[in-house]
């Protein structure tokens, strides 16, 4: 699994109201294109850009953004966060 859950901080939720993006935590080894597949085929969403970087933590993050408009509002939803 490309996935490994959603992140959910301030700076997060701020993402999500103002740029309609959704930051992930993604296995190290996982691509742009392999997170831009996974996210569209778990939910359906056209993927417009990711963005990728690594945590002070070690861990890799992902912020992907949405071509329609309040997709990652729907995404957190449906996974019960929002």
């Amino acid at each position: 699994m490309t996935l490994a859950h959603p992140l959910v901080t301030e700076k997060a939720m701020v993402l999500l109201e103002n740029s309609n993006q959704l930051s992930f935590i993604v296995r190290k080894e996982a691509t742009k294109a392999s997170v831009k597949a996974a996210m569209e085929k778990s939910f359906g969403k056209k993927v417009a850009s990711i963005s990728t970087l690594m945590t002070t933590k070690g861990a890799k993050k992902a912020i992907i953004t949405f071509e329609e408009k309040n997709a990652a509002e729907e995404i957190l939803s449906q996974l019960g966060i929002v």
